[in-house]
């Protein structure tokens, strides 16, 4: 007996339950991700006119995932509705790329010890982060290209950047060139485009580069009119060409110390983004000493400049239409230097766990962790809970489904998978002598939608195996529902444990 045969017999045109993982889930995307939630769904979401941080602890396989996409459709769904007061969506998930760049600052003695690594790490090199994952996308959008994996889901009103100061204009390009993290074209082609489509020029940076090549012109014009007349020897010329030389370019020399040593304070500094201090140089000098004064740059080991470097940001964002902002950070277990280890996990998440930063103005991030940090939160110091302010921060300490959320969860998947208008349940697969109340316990065993879909699935396919097309048999047994529930938990303690 096939598979295909069993769910056409009960109305379905497609399993159901063959997909584990929100990402690739079409049934998912397709019909549920608007319409069913998590209970603590409104929790999470929040107002999105107001963002605000929310923190959510779940097992593996709970649906962190999901509810990340959930969000993402909700602020496109608000953005789209709202375009005066849209929300600007950054993703922290990719850490891969960060702490790789962040490893290679330490010693080779220390890089082969990720636990020593990980605890180099601040909240300012989180920010650094946040910083740079919002301006590549901006800045991808303001081109007109596409350059990273991940498609830009930003509908940016490029006509609005008409409308920004010179001021804005200035701070844009700066971020730009400080956090500007493209994977197709050059740094410095980029960062010229963007230039030109701002129209920001600054004059004044090219005269002592002018000063100097005209210097240049007339120490040597000079010096050899000078020989041909013989007011000077050739030999004096050796001496009068140097020093004509030097006090030509003295004011390009000048300026070119100076802002070497701000790209090179940067590049020290910026921990979490690979930069070149020549080429950071290079664009730092097409800025006027009156413009680039006083301005917040990343050159210290500190977060009071990503502060203000996020508010100017910020107000860009607003400018362009994005009064809101929100991080969501996902995917903490993944990166190599983590390796899905707790302990590493903490040394990871705890720098960005700051109420300063939490409770930014117009600004929240919506943290989705693994269960596993919630031992060490309950097990932290007062002086933690005092930085962090969990209280205020609407954490979910247990990301869990109850059995009856459960099976509304399979009764609505398998309503999207139905081709008929009658509500399919999930009791229809079963025999008679399965009751309801003893399935949604055994799902409440079960815990997560992860372990339910493969439960379902190998349910359905054992139950496929043991019979024959010839003499189909359409409801799943209760020895075998109870036996496949047996294995399905005994190998979900072995994984966990």
């Amino acid at each position: 007996m096939t598979e295909q045969e069993f769910l056409l017999h009960h109305q379905l045109t497609r399993n159901p339950f063959s997909d584990e993982d929100a990402q690739t889930d079409a049934v998912f995307r397709d019909f549920c991700i608007s319409g069913i939630f998590h209970p603590s769904w409104s929790k999470v979401v929040g107002d999105a006119s107001q963002p605000a941080t929310s923190i959510v602890f779940g097992p593996k396989g709970s649906g962190k995932t999901a509810i990340r996409l959930q969000l993402k459709k909700h602020i496109a769904s608000h953005n789209e509705k709202n375009p005066g007061s849209k929300v600007y969506l950054v993703e922290l998930d990719d850490f891969n790329a960060y702490l790789g760049p962040f490893q290679q600052r330490f010693s080779k003695r220390v890089q082969t010890h990720p636990e020593k690594v990980l605890q180099g790490l601040h909240l300012w090199d989180h920010m650094d982060a946040i910083l740079s994952e919002a301006m590549t996308p901006l800045v991808d959008q303001i081109l007109g290209v596409q350059s990273s994996v991940r498609p830009v889901e930003h509908n940016l009103a490029t006509e609005k950047l008409a409308s920004l100061d010179r001021g804005q204009k200035r701070d844009l390009l700066l971020l730009a060139s400080i956090y500007d993290r493209s994977s197709v074209g050059t740094h410095i082609d980029r960062i010229g485009r963007l230039r030109s489509k701002l129209r920001f020029y600054s004059l004044s940076t090219w005269f002592p580069l002018l000063l100097g090549i005209l210097g240049t012109l007339m120490v040597i014009g000079l010096g050899i009119f000078l020989v041909q007349t013989e007011v000077l020897q050739l030999k004096r010329m050796l001496w009068f060409i140097p020093i004509g030389l030097a006090i030509a370019w003295s004011l390009y020399a000048i300026r070119w110390f100076r802002y070497f040593r701000i790209a090179r304070r940067i590049v020290r500094n910026l921990r979490v983004i690979p930069r070149d201090s020549g080429q950071l140089r290079g664009l730092m000098m097409r800025f006027s000493s009156k413009e680039l004064d006083e301005q917040p740059l990343p050159v210290s080991n500190r977060s009071d400049d990503r502060y203000a470097l996020l508010e100017k940001l910020q107000l860009l964002l607003r400018s362009l239409g994005y009064p809101g902002m929100i991080v969501i950070v996902d995917r903490v277990d993944e990166p190599d230097l983590v390796n899905g280890l707790a302990e590493r996990m903490k040394l990871l998440v705890w720098p960005l766990l700051d109420n300063k930063l939490l409770k930014h103005d117009h600004f929240g991030i919506k943290m989705l962790l693994p269960s596993e940090l919630q031992y060490f939160v309950d097990r932290e110091t007062r002086e933690f809970h005092e930085r962090a302010r969990l209280d205020k921060q609407n954490v979910v300490p247990s990301f869990d489904w109850t059995g009856e959320a459960l099976y509304d969860l399979l009764a609505a998947r398998m309503k999207a998978c139905a081709n008929t208008p009658i509500p399919v349940s999930p009791r229809s697969l079963f025999e008679s002598g399965l009751s309801e109340a003893r399935m949604v316990a055994a799902f409440q065993s079960l815990g997560t939608p992860r372990n339910l879909f493969r439960f379902m699935y190998r349910l359905i396919t054992e139950h496929c195996k043991r019979h024959r097309s010839e003499t189909p048999q359409f409801q799943i047994s209760v020895e075998l529902f109870e036996a496949t529930l047996a294995l399905a938990i005994s190998e979900d303690k072995r994984t966990s444990s």
